[in-house]
């Protein structure tokens, strides 16, 4: 919907049509396991807008209920069904907004009592579930951002949970150091984690769900759900002749682009520009998706407009626990052909007199330029909203040596005299060999 308004705004007179295949549209899918939990109430609190208000307000043209079937660029047509009848639309300009859906593919991840959150009808499908068969046990399969938020959310409604995840930390990507604060928080509250567990099936039956090992014996919950991440949704652009990446995402360029002048495309079915290796990388998130789709509606309108890229930076909250992430890990750096140094401190949110929470810091340096390449916080406060320093600094390409003397606000409820993050970076400096 970003590129659809962002459409109608740059030229009033275009004819703006949106196809989606289910009833609602502009929803904060970011929300979807606070609805789980109860948190959230309604499903109508989730959404902005629902489609009358665009069609009424924007004159933008929202048809749900209209599944894309297929793509012909030669024709400049969309084959589309709706209900039992097949139709073709003509377009100018296409704008692909496919989305993700839930990554790979599990024997029995269609059976009863199977269920993922990763759009409104499958978290709306789980609350049924849970309120009107309360079940006692669940298997959450996969530790990253969404697994975690599942299994709170089950937690809150007093399910017993096992979070099973093939990697051997929870959250992808991160650093042991930050890792380890967030397994022991899950711990606290009764998650059980179970690493390198990588799910071969799932089995439904009368008690439950059997979830299948290759090295382990089978568990059985009365639940499960299915968050081992997501994987974009371009078989119908490939199909088209549409570029994709190594990810298997769509390859745009910084016009949201692709390699069919007519078509764009944005959002978590695209790849995008990593600012700190310069490549490629498959980043879904909610921000990076309406910022794509804003600058592929501008262009499909004639505008001229571009999105530079990411550097990664990603927040969550583990019960009481903030975690935040920018840039590149130490793996990740290295993979990616750096020679990177990594120093890890610990600190407090606030002035030591005014008892603040611990907080901890871990920047990733490169040996010889200096140069931050990532960073990662966690604690119970002050660890989301830093995490933003740090990426505007990757933003900007900063070394160690100028971000020590960036004039960060101070006062003592906010945290102490020496910022954490800048002393993370001193300490890097250290570890260079070079004086601050």
């Amino acid at each position: 919907m970003s590129a659809a308004s962002r459409a109608r705004r740059v030229n009033p007179q275009m004819e703006v049509v949106v196809l989606e295949k289910g009833e609602t549209v502009s929803y904060g899918t970011c929300g979807l396991a606070y609805l789980v939990s109860g948190v959230v109430p309604r499903a109508d609190d989730l959404v902005v807008h629902p489609p009358d208000y665009f069609r009424a307000e924007r004159g933008i043209d929202v048809r749900t209920g209209h599944e894309v079937l297929d793509i012909v660029p030669g024709q400049k047509q969309v084959v589309v069904r709706r209900g039992q009848e097949t139709l073709a639309l003509k377009y100018d300009k296409l704008v692909i907004a496919a989305g993700g859906a839930p990554a790979g593919t599990i024997p029995g991840a269609d059976g009863p009592g199977v269920f993922h959150c990763n759009d409104m009808a499958g978290a709306l499908a789980l609350r049924k579930f849970l309120e009107e068969r309360r079940p006692r046990t669940a298997a959450v399969i996969g530790g990253g951002y969404i697994g975690l938020e599942v299994a709170e959310a089950l937690r809150r409604r007093n399910v017993e949970v096992t979070v099973l995840e093939r990697s051997a930390t929870p959250l992808e990507d991160i650093e042991p150091e930050i890792g380890q604060w967030v397994s022991e928080r899950l711990a606290r509250h009764g998650v059980r984690v179970e690493f390198n567990a990588p799910v071969a099936s799932l089995e439904s039956g009368r008690s439950g769900v059997g979830v299948v090992f290759g090295d382990r014996p089978a568990l059985q919950a009365e639940v499960a759900v299915l968050a081992a991440g997501l994987a974009p949704r371009a078989e119908l652009a490939a199909h088209a002749g549409v570029e994709l990446g190594p990810s298997g995402a769509i390859r745009t360029d910084d016009r949201q682009q692709t390699n069919l002048l007519s078509i764009y495309a944005a959002g978590d079915c695209v790849e995008t520009r990593h600012l700190v290796t310069g490549g490629f990388a498959y980043v879904p998130l909610g921000t990076t998706a309406n910022k794509q789709g804003r600058v592929a509606g501008e262009n499909a309108a004639g505008g001229n407009a571009t999105f530079p890229g990411v550097v990664g930076t990603l927040v969550t909250k583990v019960f009481e626990l903030e975690v935040g992430k920018t840039g590149l890990s130490e793996n990740s750096a290295r993979a990616a052909g750096f020679a990177p140094v990594g120093v890890s401190v610990d600190s407090v949110s606030q002035a030591r007199y005014l008892a603040g929470k611990p907080l901890r810091v871990k920047l990733v340096v490169e040996r010889e330029s200096g140069r931050l390449l990532g960073g990662q916080l966690a604690g119970e406060e002050g660890a989301a909203r830093r995490v933003d320093v740090l990426a505007t600094a990757l933003g900007a390409r900063m070394s160690v040596a100028d971000f020590v003397h960036l004039d960060l606000g101070y006062a003592p409820p906010f945290g102490p005299v020496y910022d954490p993050l800048l002393v993370a970076a001193w300490e890097a400096l250290k570890q260079l060999g070079r004086r601050r």
